[in-house]
């Protein structure tokens, strides 16, 4: 099969170029700070090492200035996507969904799945909104009610206690899929802590607590 991505490893066990994701995610999985990034070429992948990768994320370091610029001064990001997930009893019935912050006009929603909780369904919300967001080629903030889930994200891995059963399968099949992404994409935007004691509900939220 014909290779169509390069990766370029800044930061990582090994620095380089490597031709394939398996041996790329070796130097990267797991090592903190590690900066990569793939490119549809050999000679851009070279290219980009040589350069180096402010070159390459200073778009995400603007993105960032900008938003806290904003959170600064008392406000939520209008132009970005506000996720939340809803879930009756812990575990129990679990839905989520993605909204954009500024109308409350849903992107998408999943669910409902049994036996879940509510920060799976907070971390598999953002992914998805992450997934949604690069497959339309933009670059929004997302926000999440879920400081657990962020902390899952960040370091893509899913620390929860739920028991898998027959029940939640699905569930858990949905989790594998989400850290594969993560661990085979890169995303340039942030992912932010809603403040509700400030801003009011999440935009995203389903109406009901359980």
């Amino acid at each position: 099969m014909k290779n169509n991505k390069f990766y370029t490893v800044w930061i990582g066990r090994v620095p380089g170029v490597y031709q394939d994701w398996e041996t790329c995610s070796e130097q990267v999985n797991g090592f903190k700070g590690a900066k990569y990034k793939s490119f549809p070429s050999l000679q851009e992948a070279e290219a980009a090492f040589q350069a180096g990768p402010d070159n390459y994320f200073i778009k995400e370091l603007k993105q960032e200035k900008a938003s806290w610029k904003t959170l600064a001064e008392g406000r939520p990001e209008a132009n970005s996507i506000s996720v939340d997930a809803a879930c009756s009893g812990n575990p129990g019935v679990m839905e989520y969904r993605g909204v954009y912050t500024e109308t409350g006009t849903e992107i998408f929603h999943q669910g409902p799945f049994q036996k879940a909780t509510n920060n799976i369904g907070e971390f598999l919300a953002i992914v998805h909104a992450l997934a949604w967001l690069k497959k339309n080629d933009l670059e929004l903030p997302v926000y999440t009610d879920s400081r657990t889930a962020i902390i899952w994200l960040k370091n893509k891995e899913v620390k929860t206690k739920l028991v898998r059963t027959e029940e939640n399968e699905k569930v858990f099949e949905l989790i594998q899929r989400a850290l594969y992404w993560l661990d085979t994409n890169h995303y340039n935007v942030l992912v932010m802590k809603w403040n509700t004691n400030l801003w009011g509900e999440n935009p995203a939220d389903f109406g009901r607590k359980s």
